[in-house]
């Protein structure tokens, strides 16, 4: 998918709730996620239909109303619609303030969690986050959802380190974080590290599940998120993150997200929401 469908819908908008980046509701009919990784701990649930997704490469499916879905930040991961209806999701994507990062290999192997309370006070804390003013409330829940995540995480072993044993894809993970809008060529990386480019892709590869230069673009995407949110016009965005230009931002940004840039910016006030989000989620 390349843009908006018929039955498509998207609200994305950044509330002044500590510990929340964006809150992020969609009705996705036809849609794939390329893999991609987030800074930020991706807590989903869903509204109606069915999703299907890799997470660190193996896959997990989820039906329904019944669970929540939580996606640990830095880890590689895609999504895809699964029947002809799609999925209704409702995310919340949360900083290390909620859960910190050290926490992220506890929910690689257990990304579905079965827990109706749980599902419930998200429930609750999207209706609160649709008024600017029930921040105060937002916040409350909030807690209580950090509380009962950290019930879960605590319940589990943590994976094996093996995304962070190979020093090499780590070493050229900081040199992308650390030149996101510039970038670097992959002679010049291999030059840096003393690896061979193949080598190098290879290790990447092995270690975070996706070639370093998709890794990248999802980064590229995430700031150009942010920045749409707080208003920035989306050919500004482009050149800002990294991007050629806007038509270059608009091909990847819709695979990731699903719309345009400037449909995206366009969803920031949330003016069309309803008491279960917005109209058409």
């Amino acid at each position: 998918m390349t843009g908006d469908r018929p039955r498509t819908s998207i609200t994305a908008w950044r509330p002044s709730v500590p510990g929340i980046a964006e809150v992020f509701h969609a009705h996705f009919t036809d849609h794939a996620y390329p893999a991609h990784t987030h800074d930020t701990w991706d807590l989903m649930i869903l509204d109606d239909g069915s999703v299907d997704f890799a997470l660190d490469r193996s896959r997990h499916g989820a039906t329904g109303t019944a669970s929540v879905l939580l996606l640990p930040p830095g880890v590689s991961h895609d999504g895809r619609t699964v029947t002809a209806s799609g999925f209704r999701k409702r995310v919340l994507y949360l900083d290390d303030s909620v859960l910190p990062q050290r926490l992220a290999g506890r929910a690689v192997g257990a990304p579905v969690i079965h827990d109706g309370l749980l599902r419930h006070r998200i429930h609750q804390l999207h209706v609160a986050l649709i008024h600017a003013e029930d921040g105060f409330e937002a916040e409350s829940r909030l807690s209580f959802i950090r509380e009962r995540l950290h019930f879960h995480l605590d319940a589990l072993k943590p994976g094996t380190p093996g995304r962070e044993a190979n020093r090499l894809a780590a070493e050229l993970r900081e040199l992308l974080d650390s030149r996101i809008p510039a970038g670097i060529s992959l002679h010049d990386a291999a030059a840096i590290l003393h690896a061979h480019p193949t080598h190098l892709i290879r290790c990447f590869k092995q270690t975070y599940g996706l070639p370093p230069h998709s890794y990248l673009t999802g980064k590229r995407i995430d700031q150009a998120r942010r920045l749409l949110l707080d208003g920035h016009r989306p050919a500004e965005v482009a050149t800002t993150v990294g991007f050629h230009d806007q038509a270059h931002l608009n091909r990847h940004f819709s695979r990731h997200v699903g719309t345009t840039p400037a449909r995206y910016k366009r969803t920031r006030i949330g003016s069309e929401a309803g008491p279960f989000g917005p109209r058409g989620v």
